[in-house]
């Protein structure tokens, strides 16, 4: 395969990372620090970005040639069901806000990072870019969802209307360093991660995963996320969002059995039936993305592996 050509040069550029200490954004980073472009970042306690002028004005004031948002309210099916309002607002207000203010400052070029979520809980898989909109949403993530499809959509309307250079991708469900591991907020593998490790450390005898444990996800290491991102930015210049990601599904179950064997848990792996599953299966259409000339590099086991062992020192630090 070979790549496409890059259309976008990021050396000189001044590339705003949105997000900065999350998972998604620390990866962008990473990543653009191996880059010959200036990393802009901003803290949320300087700048909340559900405001709208206090957004325009710093974007005005910093004139980033670039913008990758990953600024963004996420969490678990606990989280979004308990909270959907929160999730609906908080990630509406910071697309919009952004996405608008990258227009009136003249940002040459923008991404905007969607969620596999936003597909119809019963798209055919795997799921292709032309399935969105096709149905109903998951209900337990509605509100994420659909915050984010406003997203995706705003920056594809700027691209079509305003002849704006702003594209989007949609990931699947990321893992990696600085992931959240809080009980009730986290995603699925960093929730699995932190109950097999306290069960072990506890001797606990049996773990029960929510749902039947038959779904199936699709998992992509932040790292991998981070540098199609630098793809995308350099050589991707179409309205139509593109899907990233592995291309490789595993069942929950599967999954924890995994986690629980990289932690060293040996009790017994339960199911809760009264928990919710979730979408049955999600699994995404990458053709697109492996057409610009990238693919993932990390591998399920050893991005687990790396992410352990990267929870354990973060934890051992603030103990």
């Amino acid at each position: 395969m070979i790549a496409a050509p890059d259309t976008f040069a990021l050396a000189g550029k001044r590339v705003w990372v949105a997000g900065h200490r999350g998972m998604v954004g620390s990866a962008l980073v990473r990543r653009l620090r191996r880059e010959p472009c200036e990393i802009l970042t901003v803290s949320s306690s300087e700048l909340d970005l559900r405001r709208q002028s206090a957004t325009e004005a710093w974007i005005a004031a910093m004139q980033p040639d670039a913008i990758v948002l990953a600024a963004a309210r996420v969490g678990g099916i606990a989280a979004n069901a308990s909270h959907p309002a929160l999730f609906l607002y908080d990630n509406l207000a910071i697309a919009t806000n952004v996405i608008e203010a990258a227009r009136r400052a003249g940002v040459t070029k923008l991404l905007f990072l969607g969620s596999s979520c936003m597909y119809p809980r019963a798209a055919p898989q795997p799921i292709q870019e032309s399935e969105l909109l096709g149905g109903p949403l998951e209900p337990t993530n509605e509100a994420y969802a659909l915050a984010k499809i406003a997203g995706l959509k705003l920056a594809e309307s700027y691209h079509r209307e305003y002849g704006c250079r702003f594209i989007a991708a949609v990931p699947p469900n990321l893992y990696g360093p600085n992931d959240n591991y809080d009980s009730e907020s986290s995603h699925v593998l960093a929730a699995l991660i932190r109950r097999m490790h306290l069960a072990k450390a506890d001797g606990v005898p049996s773990v029960a995963i929510w749902g039947s444990g038959r779904p199936t996800r699709e998992f992509l290491h932040v790292d991998d996320l981070a540098d199609a991102c630098v793809v995308l930015l350099t050589r991707y210049e179409a309205a139509q969002f593109i899907n990233v990601g592995s291309g490789k599904e595993i069942p929950i179950r599967a999954l924890a059995g995994l986690v629980a064997e990289i932690v060293g848990y040996r009790g017994e792996i339960t199911t809760d039936p009264d928990r919710p599953d979730g979408m049955p299966r999600k699994v995404m259409d990458t053709r697109r993305m492996t057409d610009l000339g990238w693919r993932p590099s990390i591998d399920l086991r050893d991005g687990i592996v790396a992410t352990y062992q990267a929870w354990l020192s973060e934890r051992a630090a603030v103990m």
